[in-house]
């Protein structure tokens, strides 16, 4: 026998630790060298863990929902093994034999279950994050069917249970009280039929938390104020609808909005480099490059990959590399350094719908652009009602160093940039 051990990758020097998600394979069988065996979740991405050698997985040493660090031993590989032989006793099993007192009895707790005495796990008995759950949502020991090792129930089991419609187990029968005199029969409506309530607790994802902590963090450090500005798109969807079919031909991608807004912040913040600046403790830090970060709706929460140098990008390189971003965030694949960093951020609620927001600035950052639906409206010009396609820009800073007048004037110049957009072409 030769055994591999699989470990947890390196991880961020800012992630002390991460959490197991779910094996994709079991004691026992067979698999192939850089074949995915689990994802591992730190607070910013998640990670695949490819088997180090072909084989069969031995043993998984931290089953689902485990919190591990980086370098730890999660799992072996039998890299001489035949898928179906069974799997190697854990060593932890071997000695517990060995400690076995003569007369067949463990020195176990009395009254423990003698499979349990015997060294070897129950099945049915739950992993200590698994019990807890199971407790949170009353549900009863031995009615979740585990899938870890030696049946073990596992974090993702409850979940599953959880999310199977598992209910929660009766509430034991009141102890019997002493007779008491009989009270005088009172007539009372019977209490209404409110039908099923059901509730589901689920523990927030380590990306969630970090989420949750960043914004709480943002609104108690940052003195966020917003203001407003209205655009008229219809110069930038007339020039899209020109060149959209050559620029798709020559570039190989869709001509979007948000290479124009990514564009026209660019603008603004080279007139006012306040807006592209952080804070740091007495001090405030002046960028000379334009790492603008675009927030990203994914199915484990919302992430901010950076583009990276925007001001040297092109209408292609700011179309693509979105497209890119949106495909790994939606697989899970974006990396730790594609979402470090950025000076200036955007946030496109206007494609779920969203007329306007107040968005909340992402640390250490100092502003942050919301971009809204477009809607055809009755606007004034030149004394007549006309209808345009208008969009409500909002733009949140740091109060504590950008003042009105650049917030205001540099929202401005982004609105002037996007009603003539000519003005990129010639940085005016």
């Amino acid at each position: 026998m030769s055994i591999v051990e699989v470990k947890v990758p390196q991880l961020s020097e800012s992630v002390a630790e991460a959490t197991l998600l779910q094996w994709k394979k079991k004691p026992g069988e067979a698999v192939a060298q850089d074949e995915i065996l689990i994802e591992i979740e730190t607070d910013k991405v998640v990670l695949e863990v490819p088997a180090p050698s072909a084989g069969v997985l031995a043993e998984v040493v931290e089953a689902d929902g485990s919190t591990v660090v980086a370098d730890q031993v999660i799992a072996r590989i039998d890299s001489e093994g035949r898928a179906g032989a069974p799997a190697p006793a854990p060593a932890a099993a071997a000695a517990a034999a060995e400690a076995t007192p003569p007369g067949g009895m463990s020195a176990a707790a009395p009254g423990a279950p003698a499979a349990i005495a015997a060294g070897g796990a129950k099945a049915g008995v739950a992993m200590p994050a698994a019990a807890k759950l199971m407790a949170d949502n009353q549900l009863a020991a031995g009615s979740v069917e585990g899938t870890g090792r030696d049946g073990r129930v596992t974090k993702g089991d409850v979940l599953g249970a959880i999310a199977g419609g598992a209910k929660a187990a009766p509430a034991p029968a009141p102890a019997a009280r002493p007779a008491a005199a009989p009270l005088p029969q009172v007539s009372a409506p019977a209490p209404a039929d409110l039908g099923a309530r059901p509730e589901q607790r689920v523990p927030m994802s380590r990306l969630r938390a970090r989420v949750a902590e960043r914004l709480l963090m943002s609104q108690q450090t940052n003195a966020i104020l917003t203001t407003f500005n209205e655009v008229n798109m219809a110069p930038v969807m007339e020039m899209r609808k020109r060149f959209q079919e050559r620029f798709e031909k020559e570039h190989g991608v869709k001509l979007g909005f948000m290479s124009f807004f990514v564009k026209a912040a660019v603008h603004a913040l080279k007139k006012f480099p306040i807006l592209n600046a952080s804070v740091d403790g007495n001090d405030i830090i002046y960028h000379g490059y334009f790492d603008i970060g675009i927030a990203v709706g994914s199915p484990r929460g919302l992430v901010v990959p950076i583009l990276r140098n925007a001001d040297q990008m092109s209408f292609a390189d700011v179309e693509k590399k979105i497209a890119e971003f949106g495909a790994k965030a939606r697989d899970g694949k974006l990396g730790i350094e594609e979402m470090t960093g950025g000076t200036f951020s955007i946030s496109n609620g206007g494609v779920f719908g969203s007329m306007l927001s107040t968005p909340i600035i992402n640390p250490p950052q100092s502003a942050i652009l919301g971009v809204h639906a477009t809607k055809d409206r009755a606007v004034v010009e030149n004394g007549q009602v006309v209808v345009r396609p208008m969009n409500y820009l909002a733009m949140s800073y740091d109060h504590r160093i950008i003042d009105g007048r650049e917030a205001v004037l540099g929202l401005v110049a982004m609105k002037e940039a996007l009603e003539d957009p000519s003005r990129l072409l010639f940085d005016i």
